[in-house]
């Protein structure tokens, strides 16, 4: 499965999450920590969704960027 992750820049951190899978949230001092913590949050969020008979939630999220053109 393949997920849409949320990065954002906090003041002395980063902080990710994924649209798609309520609660399941990481931190991190560099993005791609924050992403190799929220891998293993994934994991055991939905290790857990098993685990209690609870349905898997399926990607749904779409991620594009809007790109302007700078003011003249």
């Amino acid at each position: 499965m393949r997920y849409s992750v949320v990065i954002e820049k906090g003041e002395r951190n980063y902080s990710a999450y994924l649209p798609d899978v309520p609660g399941c949230i990481a931190t991190g001092r560099t993005p791609d920590a924050t992403l190799k913590s929220l891998t293993k949050a994934l994991e055991m969020h939905l290790a857990g969704l098993r685990e209690d008979g609870l349905p898997i939630p399926e990607p749904s999220t779409e991620v594009d960027y809007i790109t302007l053109r700078e003011a003249s």
